[in-house]
């Protein structure tokens, strides 16, 4: 047996759960306090713990870990009850709670009255409970059923982990399919994919195997192809050719085509997934959901393209050249003919994409045309995929801009927003800045939203990532012919000026960046071979020699921005090391522990998923401000974090929402723009070194880029351009649409 405190193998206890100190009502992570025989001391067991209560009798199942602040504890991995087996025992367990309508009075009594047969009564003979005073036929119902639901929270919590499932997900489990949940797991194991979040396909496999199904079931097959499409999407696929999924789910599934060929047509049939010939790809096959998005886009963008403006506000005419004129004067600038050109046809013609790199005025057009078009359009909207792309927009063109999921009235209970056909936006004109991050998805329900007469105009650099989500949706709208595409290729003087701009467009032409110093540099290339000495040295340029030379903050002015999540020099590693380096713990700096995570006083943290009522967005970057009640011995566990002068509050349920901010991978920080970026280069990065990549990257800095890494790994990051083309078919259907209504 392992000493307590000290990590060892897996062990058995068996005690009475003395006190919960603590326990989520969400994921019923509790913290406990148990008897355990012959110990001296009460043990504190950490886990999910769901339908315990105190004076439960337990047979804990874990390994023991030792907590930097609270010491020794026994990581729970598994448990079951066990029914007291005293009458002081049932007492106690009754008058716990564990049944809703007993409480401990009404415990002593039917312990005085049945003794140690208490529990079998009430299980087996509810109708004697009345012989108890303060009982009747009604309540001894309840009590019966409610006693009866406890038992079978019970019973699925011992099956489902002695078939591999955590105490953790054996209670979404229960929260998803209550008392029919051993009958819906022992029949298609599947299911927990498609329903209970977190658990994915290889486990919902193992638990499947563990029940005896067969390699080559039928629902482990369906199961497996809408696995393997999954991951096509998460690599931004909206469809697959039928050769490359039927190879990927053999890989993935290790059964042949007899079994997953009939698969297919039976998920066809059921509507799950469609089957279509596109092109020269041949037969593609797609997620219902993804199809269904990308043939909405298609015709509704098609439809709003070839609709003439109506004869309202939008359908007056704008003097261009005045209204440029005035607006030139009032700016003192004079705008470029590309620039002119852009303005015009976004005042002009219904779907307009304006796209450029970085220094070519992209921000300066947006300006102009609200100058140009606020007279005669009195309804204009402004709106980015992201939290800080919108407020970025509202700050540079003083009007309000908002995420477009918040535009859209995102219905975060049904997944489905407030605005759509029946509902439209009331607006005559529609600007989306960053528009390369939006997915097909959204763009559907952009689509969706947009009346007949208005106009849309979508304004990025398709030559950034494409979005997170699957699609390629502003490269598609410019390769459809339908809408007006304006290229912006001029970089401005004062732009050309930074050697961020123009190294930028270097490494988009397939150019090395100029690596020589320069006198008032805003580029800097820090020679470093080997892992270990590239992590060194960005801690130092980080922490020391930026904020020493430039007096740019290391929390809200500086960031580090990765390709990848893993290795030496990935956003886990180079996170941690930043934490210890910049906020290391401390008296003055309390800490919430949650998971592998520990938040502290003063941490800089990055939201990781869009929170619609706390108004915080994935990507959104804050600082720790307070620790409200930071004590395991309390229920009131609060992290305070300031989000641009904003505060909110999140209780160690919501901590999930959240991860340290101090290292970003590039596809995270798309949309957002620092001062100060630094970032890695090294060829133990290689399967992502691709220009597209170290362009975002680069091009997310305002006041200054340093690279950090070795001439290798940047000479292979700029010349590898062949980054693998998505499965999409927006253009083609778009390019097909029929026009007007």
């Amino acid at each position: 047996m392992a000493a307590e405190g000290t990590p060892g193998g897996e062990e058995t206890l068996e005690g009475t759960l003395e006190q919960i100190v603590f326990q989520s009502p969400e994921s019923h992570f509790t913290v406990a306090r148990v008897r355990v025989a012959a110990r001296a001391e009460l043990v504190t067991a950490v886990g999910g713990l769901a339908g315990v209560a105190e004076g439960t009798d337990l047979r804990l199942s874990g390994r023991w870990v030792t907590d930097r602040k609270f010491g020794a504890q026994f990581k729970v991995e598994s448990y079951r009850t066990v029914t007291p087996a005293t009458v002081a025992g049932i007492e106690r367990y009754l008058g716990s709670g564990v049944i809703p309508g007993i409480g401990p009075e009404l415990a002593r009594r039917l312990v005085a009255r049945f003794g140690a047969e208490t529990l079998e009564i009430v299980g087996r003979d509810p109708a004697r409970l009345t012989e108890v005073d303060g009982i009747g036929r009604a309540r001894a119902e309840r009590i019966r059923e409610r006693w009866q639901e406890q038992r079978a929270l019970e019973d699925v919590m011992v099956f489902l982990q002695g078939h591999g499932v955590s105490p953790a997900f054996a209670n979404r489990i229960w929260r998803r399919y209550g008392t029919d949940a051993i009958g819906i797991v022992r029949s298609n194991p599947y299911r927990l994919a498609l329903d209970i979040a977190g658990i994915g396909f290889r486990s919902a496999d193992a638990i499947a195997r563990s029940l005896g199904v067969l390699a080559t079931a039928p629902a482990r097959a369906e199961a497996g192809l809408l696995h393997v499409l999954g991951e096509l999407a998460d690599d931004g696929h909206m469809h697959a050719p039928t050769p490359s999924l039927l190879a990927a789910a053999r890989e993935t599934l290790a059964v042949g085509d007899e079994i997953l060929e009939p698969a297919v047509l039976r998920l066809v049939g059921a509507g799950r997934l469609v089957a279509e010939t596109l092109g020269d790809r041949g037969e593609c096959v797609s997620l219902a959901p993804l199809h269904a998005a990308e043939a909405r886009a298609a015709l509704l963008l098609g439809r709003l393209a070839g609709t003439a403006h109506a004869k309202t506000a939008v359908g007056v005419d704008i003097n261009i050249d005045a209204g440029l004129a005035r607006y030139e004067a009032e700016a003192k600038l004079v705008l470029a003919p590309q620039q002119r050109l852009a303005v015009a046809a976004a005042a002009h013609d219904k779907v307009v994409v304006i796209t450029g790199g970085p220094g070519v005025g992209k921000t300066t057009i947006v300006r102009a045309l609200l100058a140009l078009v606020e007279g005669p359009f009195s309804r204009i909207l402004l709106a980015s995929p992201t939290g800080r792309a919108a407020k970025r927009l509202a700050e540079t063109t003083l009007r309000p801009a908002m995420t477009i999921h918040r535009l859209l009235e995102y219905q975060p209970r049904t997944g489905g927003f407030g605005r759509d056909e029946a509902h439209p936006l009331d607006c005559e004109l529609l600007v989306i800045d960053e528009a390369s991050m939006i997915d097909t998805l959204l763009f559907a329900a952009v689509c969706a939203a947009l009346p007949p007469t208005a106009r849309l105009v979508l304004v990025g650099d398709v030559d950034q990532l494409p979005s997170v989500g699957p699609g390629r949706v502003l490269a598609d709208v410019i390769a459809s012919g339908r809408a007006t595409v304006v290229r912006l290729t001029q970089v401005f003087r004062q732009a050309a000026q930074s050697a961020i701009v123009t190294n930028a467009h270097r490494v988009h032409r397939g150019e090395l960046p100029d690596l020589e110093p320069h006198e008032d540099a805003d580029f800097f290339f820090i020679e470093r071979d080997e892992p270990a000495r590239v992590l060194e040295t960005m801690l130092e340029v980080v922490a020391e020699r930026i904020p020493r030379r430039f007096g740019l903050d290391p929390f809200t002015d500086v960031q580090v921005l990765t390709p990848m999540h893993k290795g030496e020099v990935g956003s886990l590693r180079l996170g941690a090391e930043l934490q210890a380096r910049l906020n290391p713990p401390g008296p003055s700096r309390p800490e919430l522990v949650r998971g592998p995570r520990t938040f502290r006083l003063g941490d800089k943290v990055l939201q990781v998923k869009n929170d619609y009522d706390k108004d915080v967005w994935n990507g959104d970057v804050g600082r720790v401000t307070r620790l409200e009640s930071a004590s395991p011995d309390k229920n009131e566990h609060r992290l305070v974090i300031d989000f641009d002068g904003r505060e909110v509050g999140y209780s160690v349920d919501e901590l999930d929402a959240l991860a340290h901010g101090y290292a970003l991978t590039v596809h995270k920080a798309q949309g957002s723009e620092y001062p100060a970026v630094v970032i890695p280069l090294v060829t133990q990065h290689f399967m992502l070194l691709q220009r597209n990549l170290l362009y975002t990257a680069i091009t997310r800095a305002r006041r200054l880029c340093v690279l950090v890494g070795s001439r290798k790994a940047l000479g292979i990051a700029v010349r590898t351009d062949d980054t693998r083309l998505r499965w999409t078919w927006l253009a083609r259907r778009l390019a097909d649409a029929p026009t007007g209504l």
